[in-house]
This record gives C-alpha cells, structure tokens and sequence, in this order.
C-alpha cells in the first residue's frame, strides 16, 4: 500500500513522565505532509525524539518521520532550519585576548 501525504495525520510528543512537556502538544493535522513538515522544519531536534506521527493505522517514529519528508514523494517545499547560533564560551574569548 502506497503512503498517501494528503491523508489527515496526528502528532504525539514523546511520552516523557518527569518533564511537564516534551516541548509541543498533541496536534492534529489536515495532511500527512504538513505534519511532517511541521515535525522536521518548526520542531525542536529534542521535541522530535520520542514523538511520532500516526498516519490511518501506521505509526512512524523520528527516523520514520525523517524518510518521509525526505522522500521524493514528499509534496510539499522543503525550507532547511535557520542554522543555530554557536554558544559563545566566556572563557575561550578572556584566552584569545
């Protein structure tokens, strides 16, 4: 059976019982390919592990999740994440003076 990216898609965070959240809550989605995007592009690399998309009956986990928006079938355009900026280390730059 082939994946269908227009069918509707939830998105559960990753079952986490000593943080309040695992930085998003469950949601809905009208399409596969938005819940996937929206996985890859918006969440937080930390927020994605654990979480999984449920697609009808199948169920994908962050490699899963991973595959299908790289897929060639992915219908959507891809928008890479903002690179994050480095942490600057106090201690490194007192040396280099």
């Amino acid at each position: 059976m082939a994946f269908s990216f227009n069918t509707a898609a939830e998105l559960f965070p990753a079952a986490i019982r000593k943080k309040k959240r695992a930085g998003f809550a469950y949601r809905r989605f009208g399409t596969a390919a938005e819940a996937v995007r929206f996985a890859i592009e918006e969440l937080p690399a930390d927020s994605l592990n654990g979480a999984y998309l449920q697609v009808d009956e199948a169920r994908f986990d962050q490699m899963g999740i991973r595959s299908l928006y790289e897929s060639k079938d992915f219908p959507l355009p891809r928008t890479p994440r903002a690179p994050q900026p480095a942490p600057t280390d106090a201690k490194t730059d007192d040396k280099a003076a």
